[in-house]
């Protein structure tokens, strides 16, 4: 496995427990911002950009879930961060699982937002990392903030779906289009039982991209894992900030 160089960010007390935050596929660490004020006042934050995201090395493609779970792990090692609980969001909550289930010893606690762990039909991952090679990011703007944000939050806060738009747009087009297919080639049910953190799992009431379904499969399958419902939608983090910030901070500081 080669890793990729992660852009990363470093905030909150030194000394207190370490956290490490992953995002959504086409998006950056800025999509934490929410939970910034909470969570560095209880621990010490690793935000990252995942590979081929933000700041980000962008390998060519295709990537695996283990690939992109790989970086992380290569980046606590290069921190020397022994283990650290571990807050990921769709893409970064697929990465979670991996780490959480190949890497026990260096997971604490887990929180996994909005995510899956097995996300078909394959054919439609392929064919949107056609789209974003061919036409790139941009094209599939519009289609993939309808499903990050109800039609409600969307018309009562236009600045800021237009600015996880921005996010969307600006991401390289190999590398969403290599995460694609990582998701495309992902099944992590089998991998489930292997987990070992005191979990929460997540989701948004109306999420279109990953349904309160596939949250309540996660937490079924991941022994004494507790499930949460929020308002919202993919990017619940945002829209339902408030629950969610409360949520995680009483979830990770056990």
């Amino acid at each position: 496995m080669t890793t990729a160089r992660l852009n990363y960010e470093l905030s909150g007390p030194a000394g207190a427990p370490w956290l490490l935050l992953a995002g959504s596929l086409g998006t950056t660490m800025a999509m934490w911002d929410p939970q910034l004020p909470a969570l560095t006042a209880k621990f010490r934050l690793l935000r990252v950009d995942t590979r081929g995201h933000g700041a980000s090395e962008v390998p060519a493609g295709p990537y695996t879930i283990a690939d992109i779970a790989g970086d992380l792990l290569a980046l606590l090692d290069m921190l020397q961060i022994g283990a650290a609980s571990y807050c990921g969001l769709s893409l970064g909550g697929m990465a979670g699982m991996w780490l959480a289930s190949h890497a026990p010893h260096r997971i604490g606690r887990l929180a996994l937002c909005c995510t899956s762990a097995w996300l078909p039909p394959a054919d439609g991952w392929v064919a949107r990392a056609a789209q974003v090679r061919a036409h790139g990011t941009a094209s599939i703007r519009d289609q993939v903030v309808a499903r990050w944000f109800t039609p409600t939050f969307r018309e009562r806060d236009p600045a800021t779906a237009g600015w996880a738009a921005g996010m969307l747009a600006a991401t390289p087009a190999e590398g969403y289009a290599a995460s694609c297919e990582a998701i495309a080639a992902m099944d992590l049910r089998p991998d489930l039982a292997a987990i070992t953190a005191p979990t929460l799992v997540i989701a948004g009431l109306d999420d279109p991209a990953t349904p309160p379904r596939h949250g309540e499969a996660i937490a079924a399958a991941v022994a004494g894992a507790r499930a949460a419902l929020v308002p919202g939608a993919h990017l619940a983090n945002v829209e339902a900030s408030e629950a969610v910030t409360g949520l995680l901070t009483a979830h990770l500081a056990g």
